[in-house]
């Protein structure tokens, strides 16, 4: 035992990088395995659903215009879904059919690739600061609460995140190389190819070349911008060309309709994401971060101005999701380490109270860590997911009825985890619609459902009477339940919607039970 801790001791000190590593890996493989379903809305619906119906051949919600369709452009990148209908073909190839596993697979390889998040935080903040703040910041990055479950979904704010520190890397060690230009158009090729991934990255892209000229690197911010229109004209321009007979289709879809929707979501204040970030990295040990981070503004600011120019946009549109935030937590959590270093190392207040600082990095560290355990192994989304698997032991069910009438909208399912393509009706509050895409007043085809999904068990036996004109022969199955986690957030907040779900077959269509 005492040689294992010497062995480990040894490895922080010769291969400090290594030791984050390492146990990096373990948690987000761990949380790869056991933290199924989805986080969100877009890391499922804008990804896996639209790719895996494309491999099939199957028009996903009409978003290309294929068979005969003609859509509008829906304003996404269809580069980061794109290699995902790649990633189905191939699977389809292999002869892996399970939508489980090849999901696995999917976090298993977004577990790996967050691992050069932490790799370049180290790297940068050990070319600026030391190996002290290096450290710190990329073991921050390695264990915050939140990351590995991010890690592992499909969520592009957090899949830009290694693009955008590589290509800031290849910046900062570009005095380093002995072509020192190419460093520059490398980080702009691979920083195109996150604004690829999430559009909104445009905004840090355009502060990096911003920080470049301020700089008076004249021709590194040139061919920096070479390197991003390098990256972007071929994805971006050529496939929208192809595809919509026009280069940046997509992305001038997504531009119009931010514009035109920018208060249909969630609408705060200028200081929203200040409030955030002092929020999710726990207190007090976030402020010593966020007065790191505007401390650093001077000396780092080829770092510090794209990073506060995206704050600031952000901070200054109207609709403020959280998920938004999410492509610069590297970059203030490096600043604020390096920052705070600074700062702790010359303020004699801090040097006078350090057994409150101690302190309070040991209170962040326990609950850090509690948070960690609980979220990264957490199914989340599970009822809609586990419903959908349950139905797909049936096999042709073809339609499916979802009962939401106590609220506006129906919430989603993942039809992908059926493993076989149906039709889904919702009823809901504001009517009826088939495939969340096109509403319907003919209430006969509801006869076609094979069963019906009831949300939550709200006045439930009065709605099961309710459709019984149309489907005299429901009977009840089963009840899937939400998980812990998603119960735990439906009772912070009555907005995330993760309700039990009732299923009722229509003994009509499907007489016998899967069993």
């Amino acid at each position: 035992m005492t040689f294992t801790i010497s062995k480990i001791n040894n490895l922080k000190v010769t291969r400090p990088l290594l030791f984050i590593l390492l146990p990096a890996l373990l948690i987000r493989l761990l949380s790869a395995i056991f933290s199924r379903g989805f986080g969100m809305h877009d890391d499922h619906f804008l990804v896996i659903e639209p790719s895996y119906w494309w491999s099939q051949g199957i028009n996903y919600q009409e978003w290309l215009p294929l068979n005969g369709s003609h859509p509008q452009p829906d304003g996404h990148s269809l580069f980061y879904s794109g290699l995902h209908y790649l990633f189905f073909i191939v699977c389809d190839w292999l002869g892996i059919s399970d939508p489980q596993v090849k999901m696995l697979i999917v976090r298993i390889i977004h577990a790996l690739f967050s691992l050069l998040a932490v790799y370049f935080t180290y790297r940068i903040t050990d070319k600026i600061a030391g190996k002290k703040e290096a450290f710190t910041a990329s073991l921050l990055m390695a264990f915050l609460w939140f990351m590995p479950f991010l890690s592992v979904r499909n969520l592009v704010e957090i899949v830009s995140i290694p693009f955008l520190l590589a290509g800031m890397w290849f910046i900062i060690s570009a005095n380093d190389s002995a072509k020192p230009m190419w460093n520059y158009l490398l980080s702009g090729i691979i920083m195109g190819l996150a604004f690829s991934v999430r559009f909104q990255t445009a905004s840090f892209i355009a502060g990096t070349g911003l920080a470049l000229l301020l700089l008076r690197l004249w021709w590194p911010a040139v061919v920096f911008g070479a390197g991003v229109l390098l990256s972007i004209l071929p994805i971006q321009g050529l496939v929208d060309y192809f595809i919509w007979g026009a280069p940046f289709t997509e992305f001038a879809e997504y531009v119009r309709y931010n514009m035109q929707a920018a208060y249909d979501y969630i609408i705060g204040p200028w200081y929203n994401y200040i409030l955030l970030l002092a929020g999710i990295l726990i207190p007090p040990v976030s402020l010593f971060l966020l007065a790191g981070f505007f401390a650093t503004w001077r000396k780092h600011l080829l770092i510090f101005l794209p990073t506060f120019i995206f704050l600031v946009f952000h901070s200054v549109f109207p609709n403020k999701q959280e998920r938004f935030i999410f492509p610069v937590i590297p970059f203030v959590v490096l600043l604020g380490t390096v920052g705070w270093s600074y700062i702790s190392g010359k303020s004699a207040l801090i040097t006078r109270n350090r057994k409150l600082i101690n302190g309070s990095w040991k209170f962040f560290w326990v609950l850090n860590i509690l948070l960690l355990l609980l979220v990264s192994f957490s199914y989340s989304k599970k009822s809609r997911v586990e419903a959908m698997s349950y139905l797909s032991d049936y096999k042709d069910v073809k339609m499916i009825l979802l009962e939401d009438s106590k609220h506006n909208s129906a919430k989603m399912v993942p039809v992908y985890y059926m493993g076989q393509w149906v039709d889904v009706m919702s009823k809901s509050k504001s009517g009826y619609q088939l495939n969340f895409i096109k509403t319907f007043q003919n209430t006969d085809s509801l006869r076609l459902a094979r069963f019906v999904l009831f949300f939550e068990n709200d006045s439930l036996d009065g709605r099961v009477e309710a459709l019984k004109p149309f489907l005299p022969s429901l009977e009840y199955e089963t009840t899937i339940h939400s998980g812990m986690v998603d119960r735990f957030m439906h009772w912070i907040n009555p907005v995330n919607l993760n309700q039990d779900i009732y299923i009722y077959r229509n003994t009509a269509l499907i007489p016998e039970t899967k069993k």
